[in-house]
């Protein structure tokens, strides 16, 4: 099941305007604590991707991701995705790589906080 998403562009601006972001070769993820005990996902492909059958996938490889690895990030938070230009030929596994690793520099996953504290 997938987390409930960031539905308009007020949304967006306020996770852009007072979010932290931190990017990777395919990836961009900007992340805004919404006191909420849940986790809100937006997906941005802009047009310069690619084609609409690019973006459309590079789009489901991003909510795959995010659909499977829900269960090891914490909630509360507001997570916008943006796909880079260089996502447009890879595999499920880099795409997935990129997300997991930009939910570890934003220090999402549980493991990870437990470990620390």
């Amino acid at each position: 099941m997938l987390p409930n998403s960031l539905k308009n562009s007020r949304e967006f601006k306020r996770v852009y305007d007072f979010g932290k972001s931190y990017a990777n070769k395919y990836l961009v993820m900007y992340v805004y604590n919404n006191e909420t005990e849940e986790n809100r996902i937006g997906i941005s492909v802009s047009k310069k991707v690619g084609n609409s059958v690019i973006r459309h996938r590079a789009t489901r490889l991003i909510r795959e991701s995010v659909r499977l690895n829900e269960e090891k990030i914490r909630k509360g938070y507001d997570i916008v995705i943006i796909a880079r230009g260089s996502i447009k030929d890879k595999k499920y596994k880099d795409v997935e790589s990129a997300y997991i690793h930009l939910c570890k520099l934003h220090h999402l996953l549980h493991n990870e906080r437990d470990e620390k504290d």
